[in-house]
């Protein structure tokens, strides 16, 4: 299973599905990120947290254990 948190700075990928539970979930689709949406990773902090995205139009920085409920296209 690859995760957000795997994708390098500068590439395009596809959400595949969506982990985790409850308020979390419903949090991270509140942002736009539903299964099937283009996900390109701008940036990553020097320290990997938090990560920066582009999606459906917009920057969105999330935190690596967010990135890591995120399951992407290999």
């Amino acid at each position: 299973m690859k995760t957000l948190r795997d994708v390098k700075v500068g590439e395009t990928t596809r959400v595949v599905k969506l982990h985790g539970e409850g308020p979390v979930k419903r949090r991270i689709m509140d942002m736009g990120i539903t299964k099937g949406v283009e996900i390109f990773v701008r940036k990553v902090a020097p320290l990997g947290d938090p990560i920066e995205l582009n999606v459906r139009g917009y920057e969105l920085s999330i935190r690596k254990a967010d990135a890591e409920m995120i399951e992407v296209e290999a």
